[in-house]
C-alpha cells in the first residue's frame, strides 16, 4: 500500500510538472519525463526501484501500454491505409533501415580506430533504429495535432515498430550465437510480430460486434476496458507459461485490438469512442511517459562521452533524413518531408529494452563490451530524450498542426 501511495503521489507530483511546462510553452511531456527522472530511483526515490520491480506495477504499466495502443489502432482504418499504404511503408523503411545504416557505419568507423570489435557497430544500429512512440503521441494527444504530418506518424508509430522488432532481433540472434554460441531462434522473430496482432483481433472482433449494437457511454466503455484486460491477460499468460524466453509487446496488442473493432463501427462512433476514452488515454500516457523517465540516471549526462554523441548525432541524422528522402520519393506532402523527421526522435524507452536484451548476451562473454554498449545508450537516453521532446513538438508546430485552442 505504501508503494502504490508512492507511485500515485510521484503521478499526482509528475501531472503538476507538466502544467508548469505548458506555462512555459513548452509540451507536458517534458515535466513527466523530468518529473520521472527527478523522482525516480536515481535521485529523490520518491518511487523507487523496488516499486518499478513489483509485480503489481509491471502489469498495470503493461495495462496502460497496452491501452495507449488504442490510439494508433483507432487510425488503422482499412480503406485510409489503402490510399497511403505504399508511401508510407517506403517512408518507414527508409527512416529505419536509414537509420540502421548510418549508425552502423559511422560507428564502424570509430571502432575501427578505437580497437572496438566491429560487430558492436551493428549492435548500435540494431538498437538505434526504433522509435519510443508515447511521447510524440503524447503531443498529439495533448495538442490534439491534426494534419499531415500527424495522420503519417501515427500509423507509421506501428509499422516502425514492427521494423525495429525485426532488425533488433535478428542483429541479436547473429551477435549471440557468435559471442556464445546460444541465441533466439530465427522463427521467434515472425512469433514475436504475429502473436499480439492475433491476440488483439481475437479480442477485438466481438468488442466490435458488440459496439455495433451502439450501447451507451458507460457500456462502451467497459467494453473497451474489458477487452484491454482480456487482452492483456491473454498476452501474460502467452508470456510467462509459452514463451518464457521473450518479452511480447503490449502496444501491439493494444493497436490490433483497436483496429479490429475500429473497421467494424462507423466512423461517427469511432469518433465518440475515441473522445470518451481520452481521459483514459491521458493517464495511460501519463503513465507510461513517468515509467520511461524513473529510470534514466542524470548524472550520466555529465559522464557522457564521445561514443554517446556519436551515437545521438548519427541516429538524429538517420531518422530525420531517412524519413525526408523516403516522403520525398513516395510525394508525400511537403510538411512530412520537412518535419516528420523531427516527431521520430524519441527513442529512451525502447532504447533501454533492447540494450538489457543485449547486454545479457554480452555480459558473460564479452563484459567490457556489454559495459560499453550499456553506458553509452544509458547517457544518449537521458540527453536524447529531452531533445527529442522538444524537437518533436517543435516539428508538429512548424508544420501547423498545433491547435494551442485545445491543448489540455
Amino acid at each position: 500500500m505504501i508503494f502504490l501511495l508512492r507511485w500515485v503521489s510521484t503521478l499526482v507530483l509528475a501531472f503538476f510538472a507538466g502544467k508548469l511546462m505548458t506555462k512555459l510553452k513548452m509540451p507536458a511531456i517534458l515535466g513527466w519525463l523530468i518529473a520521472g527522472m527527478v523522482l525516480g530511483p536515481n535521485a529523490v526515490e520518491l518511487m523507487p526501484q523496488a516499486v518499478m520491480d513489483a509485480s503489481w506495477y509491471k502489469i498495470i504499466i503493461t495495462w496502460m501500454q497496452c491501452a495507449f495502443g488504442l490510439m494508433l489502432g483507432t487510425e488503422l482504418i482499412w480503406k485510409k491505409i489503402r490510399s497511403y499504404g505504399k508511401a508510407m511503408l517506403v517512408t518507414t523503411l527508409a527512416q529505419s533501415l536509414g537509420t540502421f545504416a548510418v549508425v552502423s557505419l559511422l560507428f564502424a568507423v570509430v571502432f575501427s580506430c578505437t580497437g572496438v570489435p566491429l560487430y558492436l557497430a551493428v549492435v548500435f544500429g540494431g538498437i538505434a533504429l526504433a522509435t519510443a512512440p508515447a511521447p510524440a503521441l503524447s503531443i498529439v494527444q495533448e495538442f490534439r495535432t491534426k494534419g499531415p504530418v500527424t495522420d503519417t506518424l501515427l500509423p507509421m508509430a506501428v509499422l516502425d515498430d514492427i521494423v525495429g522488432i525485426t532488425v533488433f532481433f535478428t542483429v541479436n540472434s547473429f551477435v549471440a550465437k557468435a559471442v556464445s554460441g546460444g541465441a533466439v531462434p530465427l522463427y521467434m522473430i515472425p512469433v514475436m510480430i504475429l502473436l499480439p496482432v492475433l491476440i488483439g483481433i481475437v479480442t477485438g472482433i466481438p468488442v466490435g460486434a458488440y459496439l455495433k449494437r451502439k450501447p451507451g457511454k458507460a457500456r462502451t466503455l467497459g467494453a473497451l476496458l474489458a477487452g484491454i484486460t482480456i487482452t492483456v491477460l491473454i498476452g501474460l499468460f502467452f508470456n510467462t507459461k509459452v514463451l518464457s524466453n521473450i518479452t511480447l509487446n503490449y502496444m501491439l496488442m493494444g493497436v490490433a485490438f483497436s483496429a479490429a473493432f475500429s473497421n467494424m463501427i462507423p466512423e461517427k462512433q469511432l469518433e465518440e469512442l475515441t473522445d470518451w476514452f481520452h481521459p483514459i488515454l491521458g493517464i495511460s500516457l501519463l503513465a507510461a511517459i513517468v515509467d520511461l523517465g524513473a529510470p534514466l540516471d542524470y548524472h550520466l549526462i555529465l559522464g557522457a562521452g564521445l561514443y554517446t554523441f556519436v551515437y545521438i548525432a548519427a541516429r538524429g541524422f538517420g531518422k530525420y533524413f531517412g524519413a525526408r528522402l523516403g516522403a520525398k520519393a513516395t510525394r508525400m506532402p511537403d510538411t512530412v518531408q520537412k518535419y516528420l523527421g523531427l516527431t521520430l526522435l524519441p527513442h529512451s524507452g525502447v532504447s533501454l529494452v533492447f540494450t538489457g536484451i543485449i547486454c545479457s548476451v554480452l555480459t558473460g562473454p564479452e563484459p567490457e563490451l556489454a559495459v560499453i554498449v550499456k553506458g553509452t545508450i544509458a547517457a544518449a537516453a537521458v540527453i536524447n530524450e529531452i531533445i527529442a521532446v522538444i524537437a518533436a513538438k517543435k516539428g508538429f508546430e512548424l508544420a501547423g498542426e498545433i491547435n494551442t485552442g485545445t491543448q489540455i
